[in-house]
């Protein structure tokens, strides 16, 4: 992901624990951006952007306080991220800054006299199209070389743009107008050398919205115009080697205790056993959290189960897709993800074996019960389940959703 404000020369974090962490970073970044359903009518998308806030600090102060903690679902004017790392003399910090600035999309309407009046839709060439609030991802890389950071804080000024553009609609009826304010922020970086041997560290990251024209009686709609969204950091560099902060060693457990994360939590990221990369979310998450391989997309709701989504989105009416499209461009994306899916993408969604644990000593199965398979696993059949993959059953309305696309993918008519 490209970060237009990125100055030039400046360098990423390592591609190759970046890439594998990806996956995650985004489904943190776009986590709740936009809710099943996906209309701009539903109640749940009526109160958006729940994680990872950082408002500028009068606004945030007065609408707190703000306890202390690692909760992430809470409007703050600052996050930290305290995490161990071990680390030689030349080592180099790499730090990568994630968010979402906000971009309100107003519909106008072309008047006779050529002025535009904003309304709140307007229909052409068979589109609907919707006023609401986008969002414009952003990222900001800073490299520092540890021995910087063990000789004081270093400071870096992070700023997305304010700014407006215009797409005119088709047969002149109006225009879409996108305006963003701008968001102003600050990070600091700061390293200690700890006690005992093997080079421990304790690395803090400070990120704070410095913004001060947001007066504290502002809505909050209009605060968060002038905040940074779904904040989360990711950590790397070369010549270091991360300690978990879940599962320490004994012998640094007393100081992942004495860190002090604030609204965010760091954890190893990556594959399994890496300990190159850290990412500190809003969001409680493992050490090295994955996407799932069966994942076709994000549906913006990881708590949910993707099969669910996908047979309740197929079971939206025709006019509560379209107002799903006109609502947000990823909308549209996931409605035509699970329209398209193809039957062996929907086979791999009824679910996975991650691992096997032994039957109970003497148990006996029942006698239409399913016989274990090479691996020792066992799986309740469904009435309509091909050989090929075990399936879940449902009931109601899902029920009906699941036996059509089923039969649609098979090619065979619905009943």
């Amino acid at each position: 992901m490209s970060d237009p404000d990125r100055e030039p020369g400046s360098a990423r974090v390592a591609h190759s624990a970046v890439d594998e962490a990806c996956a995650v970073a985004d489904a943190v970044l776009y986590e709740g951006y936009l809710l099943y359903p996906y209309r701009r009518s539903s109640p749940k998308n009526r109160v958006r952007w729940q994680f990872g806030i950082l408002a500028p600090r009068a606004w945030a102060g007065a609408h707190g306080p703000v306890a202390p903690s690692i909760s992430g679902s809470v409007e703050s004017w600052q996050q930290q991220t305290e995490c161990l790392l071990r680390a030689g003399r030349e080592a180099v910090v790499q730090v990568r800054v994630r968010y979402l600035q906000m971009q309100q999309r107003v519909v106008e309407l072309r008047e006779e006299d050529g002025r535009y009046t904003p309304v709140d839709s307007v229909e052409t060439a068979g589109d609907v199209h919707l006023a609401f609030d986008e969002a414009v991802p952003r990222e900001s890389d800073l490299v520092v070389p540890l021995a910087a950071l063990l000789a004081g804080e270093q400071h870096f000024a992070l700023a997305a743009p304010g700014g407006e553009e215009t797409e005119e609609l088709p047969d002149g009826v109006g225009r879409l107008v996108r305006r963003r304010c701008p968001v102003e922020a600050r990070t600091t970086l700061y390293a200690e050398r700890l006690p005992g041997p093997g080079g421990l560290h304790r690395l803090r990251v400070r990120t704070e919205n410095t913004g001060e024209a947001t007066p504290p009686e502002t809505p909050r709609e209009e605060a968060l115009r002038h905040a940074l969204i779904a904040t989360h950091t990711l950590i790397g560099g070369q010549g270091i080697s991360f300690l978990s902060s879940i599962d320490p060693p004994e012998e640094a457990a007393a100081h992942v205790r004495d860190c002090r994360n604030l609204h965010t939590f760091p954890v190893l990221a990556g594959e399994e056993g890496s300990d190159g990369l850290v990412l500190s979310a809003p969001l409680i998450l493992p050490d090295h959290p994955q996407v799932a391989p069966e994942s076709p997309g994000d549906l913006h709701d990881a708590a949910e189960i993707d099969e669910i989504l996908t047979l309740r989105t197929l079971l939206l009416t025709d006019d509560e897709k379209r107002e799903a499209r006109a609502t947000d461009a990823r909308a549209a994306s996931i409605l035509d993800r699970v329209e398209t899916m193809p039957p062996e993408v929907l086979a791999r969604l009824h679910g996975a074996i991650r691992s096997l644990a032994p039957t109970a000593a003497g148990a006996v199965p029942a006698a239409d019960a399913a016989a274990p398979d090479e691996r020792g696993a066992t799986t309740e059949p469904h009435p309509h389940a091909s050989d090929a993959s075990p399936a879940l059953a449902f009931a109601g309305p899902v029920a009906a959703a699941h036996d059509r696309l089923r039969d649609r993918l098979q090619g065979r008519p619905s009943t």
